[in-house]
Formats: C-alpha cells, sequence, structure tokens
C-alpha cells in the first residue's frame, strides 16, 4: 500500500519519527507541496491508496484524478483544505484530528496575554542592551505593567481549549465569562455563561476559541469592536479569519482596542502588507501554539490510530460520512 504525507515537515522536521507509518505501508514523505499547483499535487499522490496533509490542498480535480485514493488524513482539526463533499461522492473517508494541542494551545494563549501585561521580551532585551546598567534607578519599565487578579476574561468558544484557558485564567484570579454559538450543557463552577453582547461589553479581555464558519468569519469587525470596553485586550489562538484586520488595525491604532495578542491571520504565512503588522501594541507570532513536540507527538499517534483504525475496517473520526 502506497502512502504519501505531502507536507510533513511541520508536523515532523526531525524530532520525531514516521515509523509508524512506514509500518503500515509504503510511505513517501514530502516536506511541503505547493498549495497552489493541483496538477504538482496529483502528480505526488500517483497511485497511491492513502494520503495526509496538513496545509495542502486536497480538492475535486485532485480527487478526481487520483483513482487509487482511499483514504485522506488530515494533520489538523480544522479540515477545510479538503474538499470532503467530493470525496464522500468518491466514496473516500477524510479523517481529522479533533483533539491533541489543548493544553498546548491553552498555554500559549496565556503567554500571549502575560507578554502583554509584562512586555518580557522588550524588557529583556533592554537589559541585554546595556539600559539597566546606565540606570538611575533601581529598576525601570517601559509600558504600563498590568495584573490580572480581579479582571474580567470572557472566552468566545468553550470546547475544550476553551475550558482549558479559561482554567488557567481563573488561577490567576481572573472572573471568567464565556459565550458558545451553539449552547452547551455543561455549567462549570469557573466559568459564567453569557450572551454575547454582555461578554464584549464587560470583558477587559477576549480570547477567541471558536471555529471558523460562515456566522463566525469576520465576527471581530468594528461593529463588534466598538461593543467593547475601551482598552480591551483580544487574543486569537483560533483562525486568523474570525478577525477583520483593518477593523482591529485601527482599533489598536485609535486605543479603543489596547493590545492584541495573535497567533494566527487571515492569510499564512503572513503578507507583507497586513495591516496588523503596523498597528500598535499588537504581538504576532507564527501559528505556533499548536506546535510544541508533547503536543505534535500526540496529533502523530492520533493519525496513526485514524489510519489503523481504518485499515481495520472500522475508521473513526471521519469528518464526511
Amino acid at each position: 500500500m502506497e502512502i504519501v504525507i505531502l507536507d510533513g515537515y511541520t508536523e515532523n522536521p526531525g524530532d520525531l519519527s514516521w515509523d509508524g507509518f512506514k509500518k503500515l505501508g509504503r510511505l513517501t514523505v514530502y516536506d511541503r507541496t505547493s498549495l497552489t499547483d493541483t496538477s504538482g499535487i496529483i502528480s505526488r499522490i500517483n497511485d497511491a491508496e492513502i494520503v495526509i496533509t496538513n496545509k495542502t490542498p486536497i480538492n475535486k480535480a485532485v480527487i478526481e484524478n487520483c483513482s487509487n485514493l482511499k483514504y485522506i488524513g488530515v494533520l489538523a482539526t480544522g479540515y477545510n483544505v479538503v474538499d470532503t463533499d467530493a470525496a464522500k461522492a468518491h466514496k473516500i473517508p477524510v479523517t481529522n484530528i479533533p483533539t491533541y494541542g489543548t493544553d498546548s494551545v491553552a498555554q500559549f494563549t496565556i503567554a500571549l496575554l502575560l507578554e502583554i501585561c509584562h512586555h518580557v521580551g522588550h524588557h529583556n532585551h533592554a537589559v541585554h542592551e546595556g539600559r539597566w546598567e546606565k540606570n538611575d534607578d533601581f529598576c525601570f519599565w517601559d509600558f504600563p505593567l498590568m495584573e490580572l487578579s480581579g479582571k474580567k476574561i470572557g472566552i468566545i468558544g468553550f470546547g475544550r481549549i476553551g475550558q482549558a484557558t479559561a482554567r488557567i485564567a481563573k488561577s490567576l484570579g481572573m472572573k471568567v465569562l464565556f459565550y458558545n454559538d451553539h449552547p452547551r450543557t455543561i455549567s462549570p463552577d469557573f466559568a459564567e455563561n453569557v450572551e454575547l453582547d454582555e461578554l464584549y461589553a464587560e470583558s477587559d479581555v477576549i480570547s477567541l476559541h471558536c471555529p471558523l464558519t460562515p456566522s463566525t468569519r469576520n465576527m471581530i469587525d468594528r461593529d463588534s469592536i466598538a461593543r467593547m470596553k475601551k482598552g480591551v485586550i483580544l487574543l486569537n489562538t483560533s483562525r486568523g479569519q474570525l478577525i477583520a484586520e483593518q477593523d482591529l488595525a485601527q482599533a489598536l491604532n485609535s486605543g479603543k482596542v489596547y493590545a492584541a495578542g495573535l497567533d494566527v491571520v487571515s492569510r499564512e504565512p503572513i503578507n507583507g502588507d497586513n495591516p496588523l503588522l503596523f498597528a500598535r501594541n499588537c504581538i504576532i507570532t507564527p501559528h505556533i501554539a499548536w506546535a510544541p513536540k508533547e503536543s505534535r507527538q500526540r496529533l502523530m499517534e492520533a493519525a496513526l490510530e485514524n489510519l489503523r483504525a481504518f485499515l481495520n475496517g472500522s475508521p473513526v473520526n471521519v469528518v464526511n460520512k
């Protein structure tokens, strides 16, 4: 059985092992595959029965031209890179990884928040530049420093990652509000379920953990920002398209939004003309919240289990039933 991994480098830059896949078939791993060259994608899949992808698109044309294809595994939770309807029409199951980075992403979300509160990186750099040794006082700071205890954080999207983020925030003394587009039956003792307008109006910090859907695309725009507190902090470790980036940039530059901590943007890698690159108090990291080795190891194991289950005739985590 031929197995092709189209873009394995971000999952495994060399610190993990593909041996589990090698035991299941003849494995070919490409570090990267063009996201726009459909013919190149078809050529790389060729006669393979199994294809594994992270960000390389598997569209209708690819599916129709790879007649041996029997299984598509996505090395991620989101699976919008695959035309799932076309796959279903060809009786090809598409699987995803529902959970693997819960703790990693929650930890990173709070890391962004703490960096906004204390500017640790900036002050470390200032010390190494010699500013402390030349300072008249025993200390200095270049930005207002902020304590989180007693402040309110609003979590939009209260799935596994949202709840894990909420627990950490609660441990820091924050009051946690949350909103879910789809009502949940849980009633946690560490968070209060509120309507979205109340969350916008009451939160000192807003953190996005909801999936990208037609209803959530650009949900953070000029209108929603206008309903937020002046000086709110915005965090996004979910999907970049949740934010209308020009609107957020304007809000940052005007001071309506005090700061933003973003691990995702609308187009990745980021375009050089993205307005958030030029906005005040905007921390941007290159989509790495998911990427600790421990998290990637869990992803690898889950992808293997998905494939083994398919080969055993009992597929799991199928998103196009």
